[in-house]
């Protein structure tokens, strides 16, 4: 490799190790806090598939991949990751305060986090959809990137979000119960 290829390689590795230390530095965190390992990975369930939402329009040659894209899936992982939090922790709440099974907790979590969730989403788009329109000027070519990549991530992230957390948390979830408040 030379020139702007070696660059290209170079600085796609150092990001997968990036992605990589990221994404194992979220979980053990999570992992932690929680005192669980399968609520991080149900918290967890949204980042692959908003990845893929985001990467379809790199196949459909919408923008390339690049490091600005990079960056932008990157910023993604630590965004879409807040839903799965906001359901999986209020979920464990229901179940240890009102002594509900996993799966009316999820539904009550869920219904009650709604709300927010689609707040966050909406208010992350509309705080992209200048850096989308605005065209010309210097690093034009990168805002668009990062703030695309990031914009569709959230936008199909979140209906997977919505969808996926609630049903695997029904399934593995940790069974919190009002003893454990003690």
């Amino acid at each position: 490799w030379k020139g702007q290829s070696r660059q290209f390689v170079s600085e796609n590795t150092s990001l997968l190790v990036a992605f990589a230390l990221a994404i194992l530095m979220m979980y053990l965190t999570l992992a932690a806090q929680y005192e669980s390992f399968r609520d991080p990975a149900i918290m967890f369930v949204s980042i692959p598939m908003s990845l893929a939402g985001a990467m379809l329009f790199f196949a459909l040659g919408i923008t390339s991949i690049n490091i600005y894209t990079q960056i932008g899936l990157l910023a993604l992982i630590g965004s879409i990751i807040r839903h799965g939090i906001l359901l999986v922790e209020f979920a464990n709440e229901i179940q240890r305060e009102e002594g509900l099974d996993r799966r009316q907790a999820i539904e009550k979590a869920a219904s009650l986090r709604l709300r927010s969730i689609l707040m966050t989403t909406i208010a992350t788009l509309v705080g992209l959809l200048p850096l989308l329109i605005v065209s010309g000027g210097p690093g034009a070519a990168s805002r668009f990137a990062i703030s695309f990549t990031l914009g569709v991530g959230m936008a199909i992230g979140t209906i997977f979000t919505l969808y996926m957390v609630p049903a695997l948390y029904t399934v593995i979830a940790t069974k919190h119960s009002r003893s454990s408040l003690n």
